[in-house]
């Protein structure tokens, strides 16, 4: 039986650690002053303030989410071919944006489709080999949302031997579930000491008849809600959503939030459980916003698949872009400070998912195909409240 309520620590990469560290000998340095000051006034009993005020202090996370693992029938060709042909190998065509998924202290990626020992298949019912599974923990992602339109097109056996392939490759998920107890418990994973809810839910299943409540976590504000709260009781200090948006709530390739979208999130931002909301699903990147004083990734767009305008299809679909969220908390208060965008584009010639502008710095892919998709991804989701990285092509990789 899987369980998605699992509560693990990821070591935190040097570069993190570093920072922190700077932050925490400045903090620890005015501790020092402060307290100095309060005895030089002859008040010892002030000491315990200063000692709580040691306590309480802000840790900063990184959190890295990204779009649709869309796997169509050339990827999954490509995996085999890397493979020699004997078995499926994924994590090669991740590699390029492997530093935007290990650095960041938690990493979330969605798994759009099933997972199974059945035969793959590709549009209009999936299925990907389970070796995906042991690539996504190779690339570097902790978590997982199996939530999406297309989680049952293997039926609930499938949802079930998804799952089962995650827990091998020790990857956490949510979103779908395999009993109603696995169903209850919300996904905490933890980094620097600071436990992070992850929860997932799809609008719709194309049509595909849900078998129980368990199985496939809907989009309803008030159950949304109520799994936040209940994150928060069981020890979360901060609340992710994620909204995979089909057909049904959002159309395909709009790069615009519709109106049930912005309503949706314009009632979970009330909800003070909630820290932010990422989501995908329409298949092109959307904006990053402040809706009620929270950042809202509308849509990733995907992050690997065989759409685009060579296969007959809008440009957009072959851009994307991982978001890069800082979180801070402070006591019992968690807050994004600032958020941040990695244009990708996938190479068709041979699937790998590319940063745009590292590939384009470093003479890989068409250069003109990487301007182009980093341009409108940028059109799309512009310069505030997030910022792209690079900020502008040719600068490196800070903005």
């Amino acid at each position: 039986m899987s369980n998605p309520a699992v509560i693990r620590q990821r070591p935190t990469p040097a570069k993190f650690r570093r920072r922190r560290l700077a932050a925490a000998v400045i903090v620890g340095v005015l501790a020092v002053l402060l307290i100095l000051g309060l005895r030089a006034c002859g008040d010892g009993a002030e000491e315990p303030g200063s000692a709580a005020l040691l306590a309480a202090e802000p840790v900063e996370l990184t959190l890295s989410f990204s779009g649709d693992l869309l796997m169509h029938g050339p990827v999954i060709a490509r995996a085999l071919e890397l493979g020699g042909g004997e078995r499926y190998e994924f994590a090669p065509l991740f590699e390029e944006i492997k530093e935007y998924v290990e650095e960041p202290d938690l990493a979330f990626c969605h798994v759009e489709v099933p997972m199974t020992e059945a035969p793959p298949s590709g549009y209009p019912v999936f299925n990907s080999p389970p070796e995906l599974a042991k690539d996504i923990a190779a690339t570097g992602w902790d978590g997982c949302s199996t939530a999406s339109n297309h989680t049952l097109d293997q039926g609930e056996e499938g949802v079930a031997a998804t799952l089962e392939a995650l827990d091998r490759a020790g990857v956490a998920h949510t979103g779908s579930a395999d009993s109603p107890r696995a169903a209850s418990r919300p996904l905490i994973l933890e980094a620097d000491g600071v436990e992070v809810a992850f929860l997932a839910y799809a609008s719709d299943s194309n049509g595909i008849p849900v078998p129980a409540p368990h199985v496939l976590n809907l989009m309803d504000p008030v159950r949304i809600a109520e799994d936040a709260r209940r994150a928060r009781e069981a020890g979360a200090d901060a609340v992710i959503v994620n909204l995979h948006w089909a057909s049904e709530i959002a159309p395909e390739y709009v790069t615009e939030p519709n109106k049930a979208q912005s309503e949706l999130v314009a009632a979970l931002v009330k909800e003070p459980a909630i820290t932010a909301i990422v989501g995908q699903g329409p298949h092109v990147v959307q904006p990053i916003r402040e809706v009620g004083g929270k950042t809202v990734v509308f849509s990733e767009g995907n992050l690997i698949s065989n759409q685009g305008a060579d296969a007959g299809l809008a440009a957009e679909s072959q851009d994307g872009y991982i978001a890069l969220l800082d979180l801070v908390v402070d006591g019992e208060e968690a807050r994004v400070t600032k958020a941040t965008y990695v244009p990708t584009w996938v190479d068709h010639l041979d699937f790998r998912v590319l940063p745009v502008g590292d590939a384009l710095e470093a003479g890989e892919a068409d250069a003109a195909a990487l301007a182009a998709s980093y341009q409108r991804t940028v059109d799309v989701v512009g310069k505030k409240p997030a910022t792209p990285e690079p900020a502008r092509l040719g600068q490196g990789d800070s903005p």
